[in-house]
């Protein structure tokens, strides 16, 4: 198959160089001379202007988005649309909200223009491991695209699927990013209390890889854990702050609306939160408060 790109970052980058061994042929919109040799070097067909991208895909069309959530989105979808014709299909393959998702597949629907959003997991590694990729969409629509799903994924067979109609995938892939919050809190916690028990001098890298094999939490998030603990034991120059794309968020709110507990999720959310708050004063305020009703001292900076 043949597909135009839109958003040639390093995760749209390495897709379309997979798509790209796989046999199928890639236009990308490039906005620079810098990266237009970059795509040009990847394999794909680079083009400057939209008029130029959907002039070199045959009809029905397949545009692949790979651009950040929000304004972006609507902004490209409104840029695009003059250039389309009836059964031509747009990709959404980034973080939308699903919410977006559905009110811009009732748009382009008015127009005969397709939407299928594709939540995608796999990040840098994906290029060699594969992605798993979480579709909503028509199903018939979904079925024409299947050559392209096939070869972005780990195996024809396995790490991808068609999971409801449109918004399915991207709701999908929040509910994904909310429990990978969970995990990482865990873990971050875990290989906190080891490396605060001093007598036992343990060591973490040791631990994350007895841990990769015959046991319970093994997962690929360990073997990044592993990685990671292996290039820098003691983590030294990284910063303690987290900061969030917005899926948490999200999960967190649906499962409020939605009367659903969801007490990890929400806890790694906050726990990202306060990792961004510098001045602390939430435990400014606490030491305050214990020293006025009891007289306990006072940590001065």
């Amino acid at each position: 198959m043949e597909l135009g790109m839109i958003g040639l970052g390093r995760m749209g980058g390495n897709m379309a160089q997979r798509l790209i061994r796989g046999g199928h042929r890639v236009a990308g919109f490039v906005r620079n001379a810098a990266a237009l040799q970059e795509a040009e070097e990847k394999g794909i067909a680079p083009v400057t202007t939209l008029e130029a991208l959907t002039n070199e895909l045959k009809a029905p069309r397949v545009i692949w988005l790979m651009i950040p959530a929000g304004a972006a989105v609507d902004e490209t979808i409104a840029a695009l649309l003059p250039l389309l014709s009836a059964d031509d299909i747009i990709i959404d393959g980034g973080n939308s909200n699903y919410k977006d998702t559905q009110r811009r597949a009732q748009m382009l629907k008015a127009n005969r223009i397709h939407y299928v959003d594709t939540g995608t997991s796999g990040g840098v590694w994906g290029l060699e491991n594969g992605y798993s990729i979480m579709v909503g969409g028509d199903e018939q629509v979904v079925e024409k695209l299947h050559p392209i799903f096939e070869t972005l994924a780990p195996a024809p067979d396995k790490g991808w699927g068609r999971v409801g109609p449109s918004g399915a995938g991207h709701f999908t892939k929040m509910i994904h990013n909310g429990i990978e919050y969970g995990m990482m809190q865990a873990y971050g916690e875990g290989f906190a209390i080891l490396r605060h028990k001093k007598e036992f001098d343990l060591d973490l890298h040791q631990v994350a890889e007895i841990w990769r094999d015959g046991s319970v939490v093994q997962s690929w998030l360990l073997d990044l854990t592993a990685a990671a603990l292996a290039e820098n034991p003691g983590l030294e120059g990284i910063a303690p702050y987290v900061p969030d794309s917005g899926e948490g968020r999200w999960t967190v709110a649906e499962a409020i609306d939605l009367d659903v507990a969801a007490p990890v999720i929400t806890l790694a959310l906050l726990q990202r939160l306060q990792s961004r708050d510098s001045e602390a004063f939430s435990n400014k305020l606490l030491s305050a408060l214990r020293n006025q009703f009891g007289g306990h001292a006072m940590k001065k900076v």
